[in-house]
C-alpha cells in the first residue's frame, strides 16, 4: 500500500544521506522523494513515497525518529493532505492523432510546452493518479518517446504547520 511520509530535517551536510541510508539498510524502498527548504533556510521538507503495510510504516516512522537532524515525521493519508506532481511527456504525433492528443491535454489540464517536428512535450500536473491516468490514454493514441516526472510534493489540509 502506498504511504506519504513528511519529514522536517536540519538542513546539514549529511542529513538527508542518513534517511535515504535507513531506508536502503532496512531494505525499504523509496517510489518517489523530493526535498526543499521551508520557510526557515535552516530546515528543509522531505516527502518520501513508500510502499508497506501499516506495521513497516510505523517502523519507518520509529527509525527515522531515531536519526539525528530529524526534527518531526508525519506520516499522511488521502484525507487529510493535498499531492501534486508535475511531468513532462515527450511524445511523438501527428495527422489525425494530432487533434485527439489536443483535446486530450485539455481535459487533463496539461499544455504543450515545446515542439519540433512530429515532436511534442507535454506539462502535466496533478496528483500521481491523475498524470498515470493522462498516461494510460496518451499512450493509445501517441507514441511516447521519453517521461520525466518530479515525484510527490505533499502538504497537509491542517491548520497547524506538521
Amino acid at each position: 500500500m502506498k504511504h506519504i511520509l513528511l519529514i522536517l530535517l536540519e538542513n546539514e551536510p549529511g542529513s538527508l544521506s542518513r534517511v535515504v541510508g535507513l531506508f536502503s539498510q532496512r531494505g525499504y524502498n523509496i517510489e518517489s522523494i523530493t526535498v526543499s527548504p521551508t520557510e526557515d533556510a535552516s530546515i528543509s521538507s522531505v516527502t518520501i513515497q513508500t510502499n508497506g503495510d501499516t506495521k513497516t510504516i510505523e517502523q519507518i516512522e520509529k527509525q527515522l525518529h531515531k536519526l539525528i537532524n530529524v526534527l518531526k515525521v508525519t506520516p499522511i493519508n488521502q484525507k487529510n493532505y493535498i499531492e501534486r506532481e508535475i511531468a513532462l511527456i515527450k511524445i511523438k504525433n501527428s495527422g489525425y492523432a494530432l487533434e485527439q492528443t489536443k483535446i486530450i491535454i485539455d481535459t487533463f489540464n496539461g499544455r504543450i510546452i515545446d515542439i519540433i517536428p512530429n515532436i511534442y512535450t507535454i506539462e502535466i500536473t496533478g496528483s500521481s493518479k491523475k498524470i498515470n491516468i493522462f498516461l494510460n490514454i496518451i499512450n493509445k493514441i501517441s507514441k511516447i518517446i521519453e517521461i520525466s516526472r518530479s515525484g510527490i510534493i505533499g502538504i497537509t489540509r491542517e491548520s497547524e504547520v506538521f
